[in-house]
């Protein structure tokens, strides 16, 4: 079983990346965070694999990670959460990848409207998380701590911080990415009521 990869990239895109090992082409699905972060055409690369195999003859389709935390976070939503495939699972990946620490977070604490709010989960989602992870990630081990807020203080409803999220949607960015940006903000400055500009301004450096 191949467990980790390291060679050339020989190319890559937003769902996968050709990885030269021993002469040979290996073609490895990724997130699209991951994909961002490794190295361009002919730089080296270094992935952690799990392989997933079709029920009907399909093939070997080639899953990596850049560290064990995230491995381990799909191979959580990939046994753990009924009806989860290779496929979804890296989907629920590239979703709770933009802060694993607050994600594990939020499923321990059962804090379904961060999932939604910041992470982009539907409710029903959310909901299938949390009752299907219970008990299963206090071992999975992630790098870092929690930085978002609790729901409950999340980004707060009045003053400028609306005015800024429609701006910053107005931009092109996904709803649960100006949300984690601006919940960010809304932290760092104790809730505490900026200009509407320099809160897009601010967001746009985390965006």
């Amino acid at each position: 079983m191949i467990v980790t990869l390291r060679g050339a990239v020989l190319s890559k895109d937003l769902e996968s990346v050709v990885v030269e090992c021993g002469g040979v082409g290996r073609e490895v699905r990724v997130t699209a965070s991951t994909a961002a972060r490794l190295p361009a055409p002919g730089g080296e690369a270094f992935l952690h694999v799990v392989p997933s195999y079709a029920m009907y003859g399909g093939g070997e389709t080639l899953y990596g990670f850049l560290d064990a935390s995230e491995k381990a976070m799909f191979c959580a939503f990939r046994d753990e959460i009924p009806g989860t495939g290779a496929k979804k699972a890296l989907e629920y990946l590239d979703k709770a990848g933009k802060s694993l620490p607050d994600f594990r977070r939020a499923v321990l604490e059962r804090d379904e409207k961060l999932l939604c709010g910041v992470f982009g989960f539907t409710k029903k989602t959310a909901a299938k998380l949390v009752d299907a992870l219970k008990g299963k990630l206090e071992d999975v081990r992630v790098p870092g701590a929690p930085r978002l807020a609790p729901a409950a203080s999340a980004v707060p409803a009045a003053g400028p911080w609306p005015q800024a999220m429609r701006a910053l949607e107005s931009l092109g960015y996904k709803s649960a990415e100006v949300r984690a940006a601006l919940q960010a903000l809304a932290e760092e400055h104790g809730g505490r009521d900026l200009p509407a500009e320099t809160l897009v301004r601010q967001a746009l450096k985390r965006l």
